[in-house]
């Protein structure tokens, strides 16, 4: 990574790294290689965990393969503070307990737990993800069963997502669209106004930017909270529910991008296929194309523009 951080005419031949150009590509092979011979010498390294370790360079070996699969950009050097999970992929025996959870290397940590472990299911692994409001722990349960998938069954309910209107289904029930960004645009706003003008490296900057932090995660919950409750709404009506197939990602780049993120319609589909599915509904998404032109009474294709209204 030092090596792309400066001109190669530029670079100090003491303190940058310089992979030459016939030297072979930095697998994860080599750099667990490479991790084992370092770990010999540097303190730190050894008081860290091998498998959290390991998984670490086996993220930044997918960084690096989706920049030659897919076209991303090189891998940017993370500054200290950025990485915010790590992951224990095989855990302990018996890692949880009443009020707490045992993590390699670090003993039993006490948690408050949501929910408990349903019985049968067995603790795989644990990811350990810093937001705003704390530590939080994510457990990975494993069951050896067969679900079958759900067949189309029940009466049916169609759905239209939208920005004037978050939702409308076939039966014509109009859901309002909150708007989570806005409510707390004006705080978050003079928020950063602030933290513009802190020193770099204070207190005074950190404690802001967390507070920041919280402004955002709190937009994130509300959100979240509002499509979770609208899912089961949905459960609640229908044996099938049927959702256009829409290309999120180029209308997020649109005019009304900023307008089209807040309202997270990619989460919420997302989280009414997961309700849909532990819940035994069938969830299907159908091609948006032409769904405005066709009649749903006697299909009949009759060409409409944005200015004629549903009926």
């Amino acid at each position: 990574m030092k090596s792309r951080k400066c001109r190669v005419d530029a670079c100090s031949i003491q303190e940058e790294y310089i992979i030459p150009a016939d030297a072979p590509y930095p697998n994860k092979g080599f750099q667990e290689k490479a991790l084992t011979v370092a770990k010999k010498t540097n303190e730190e390294l050894r008081s860290v965990n091998a498998q959290v370790l390991q998984q670490v360079l086996r993220k930044l070996d997918t960084a690096f393969d989706d920049m030659k699969r897919k076209g991303n950009g090189f891998p940017r050097f993370l500054k200290f503070g950025r990485m915010r999970s790590f992951v224990y992929p095989q855990m302990l025996v018996n890692p949880v307990g009443s009020g707490w959870v045992k993590l390699p290397q670090l003993g039993k940590v006490e948690v408050i737990m949501h929910r408990p472990i349903p019985s049968g299911f067995e603790l795989k692994q644990a990811r350990i993800v810093k937001k705003a409001s704390g530590y939080y722990v994510m457990l990975s349960l494993q069951l050896d069963v067969n679900v079958p998938d759900i067949p189309p069954s029940g009466r049916p309910l169609g759905i239209d997502v939208g920005l004037e209107k978050f939702l409308a289904t076939s039966d014509g029930e109009l859901i309002k669209r909150p708007r989570f960004f806005n409510t707390l645009a004006s705080k978050l706003k003079l928020l950063q106004r602030r933290l513009k003008h802190k020193k770099n490296g204070s207190n005074n900057k950190a404690k802001l930017a967390r507070k920041i932090a919280r402004v955002h995660e709190q937009i994130h919950d509300t959100r979240k909270d509002f499509h979770f409750k609208l899912a089961h709404h949905l459960w609640d009506q229908a044996g099938m529910i049927f959702a256009e197939q829409l290309n999120l990602k180029g209308m997020a780049k649109g005019m009304l991008g900023k307008h089209t993120l807040d309202a997270g319609w990619g989460q919420f589909l997302q989280l009414l296929s997961w309700v849909c599915w532990k819940r035994g509904v069938y969830f299907a998404k159908v091609e948006a194309a032409g769904t405005s032109q066709t009649c749903p009474e006697c299909d009949a294709n009759v060409s409409k523009n944005l200015s004629v209204p549903c009926t």
